[in-house]
């Protein structure tokens, strides 16, 4: 009786192991899909392992959670898993997912913003590579507490979004904020080389980064930008307009249809209109980059108070006016002679 007992306790045994060892088996080795189906996951900083087992069965990435979390805890990887986006399958097993989990990279989103950018093509260009909506981006750029943070001088974070190619991991949700940040640190960091001791602050500020941001649209041509700054420094100094386009072209906004007419010189209404206001405009018109801030910041001096386009891509500089209308009727009878050879 005692034996058959034992027995039966054996087979019981036997079979509950057996049960055991291919549920495990199972587990480890035949993935939630054959063909697998790729999916996009998102593991957020901070995030805990169980709140990630249980977005990945959600997914349909993972089966069992609880086996997927002493998987974890076994092969001690349950602290190693990164935050950051991922592309997973549901044709990975779960020993393959925990592994790509704590060694892969995960997916980074190029941002370009080349230098001259307006904050709005800034916001277009992050709602393109898929960061956030370009109305996010703009809030978050005129966030009175972030700017504060980052002793911005203005209500929006205009010319102060440094120009550079950015790398993110996309944020769960809408929010602009992560990608206006890191642009504002790069501003600060990028600082140092223009002022390695005293930094301005406040109005001295937003005039230098205006400056720039006028210097940048100016020219294109590294060498010339700290005599185009000049330029500017010595008509502030006498007192003389701006008259520069891009300040009317940015306050035209989308107005702007390709080319400024004599209307547009004359629309006192346009605050950024330099032709018809004196000094500065209120603000930057776009973000200037390293080597129009430090023109600005070292101007080269000299007796210029006049440039024009050579149509070369460089500028042909002018200490009077008669000199300065002379060389605009040289390079515009040029144009239109090259203007009629095309058509």
């Amino acid at each position: 009786m005692l034996r058959s007992i034992i027995a039966g306790f054996l087979i019981v045994l036997c079979v509950l192991g057996g049960i055991v060892g291919y549920r495990a088996y199972e587990f480890l080795s035949v993935p939630p899909q054959t063909p697998g189906e790729a999916k996009i996951i998102l593991i957020e900083p901070g995030q805990s392992f169980d709140a990630t087992a249980a977005m990945l069965v959600a997914e349909g990435v993972l089966r069992d959670a609880e086996g997927f979390k002493l998987l974890a805890k076994v092969t001690e990887k349950s602290s190693r898993v990164k935050a950051g986006e991922f592309e997973v399958s549901t044709g990975w097993t779960p020993m393959h997912l925990l592994d790509y989990l704590t060694t892969a990279k995960g997916v980074q989103h190029k941002l370009s913003a080349p230098e001259g950018r307006t904050m709005r093509q800034i916001a277009k260009a992050a709602e393109d590579a898929g960061l956030c909506s370009a109305k996010a981006f703009l809030k978050a750029a005129s966030d009175p507490e972030l700017l504060k943070k980052y002793n911005i001088p203005a209500d929006t974070a205009e010319g102060f979004l440094f120009p550079n190619t950015y790398l993110f991991t996309r944020k769960r949700g809408d929010d602009g904020t992560y990608v206006v940040e890191a642009m504002l640190k790069e501003f600060w960091k990028q600082a140092d080389a223009v002022w390695p001791t005293d930094k301005p602050s406040g109005k001295a500020l937003l005039a230098f980064v205006t400056m720039a941001s006028i210097v940048e649209k100016e020219t294109g041509v590294d060498a010339e930008r700290p005599r185009v700054a000049g330029v500017f420094a010595n008509r502030l100094a006498k007192g003389m307009l701006l008259q520069t386009d891009p300040t009317i072209i940015y306050g035209l906004g989308e107005k702007y249809a390709g080319n400024i007419t004599r209307a547009h010189l004359e629309d006192n209404s346009n605050p950024y209109n330099t032709y018809t206001r004196p000094g500065l405009p209120p603000g930057p018109i776009g973000s200037p980059g390293l080597k129009s801030m430090q023109a600005v910041a070292n101007p080269e001096t000299h007796e210029f108070y006049y440039f024009v386009a050579t149509g070369a891509g460089e500028h042909i500089f002018s200490k009077s006016l008669d000199d300065h209308n002379n060389a605009v009727n040289k390079y515009q009878r040029r144009k239109n002679k090259e203007k009629k050879e095309k058509e």
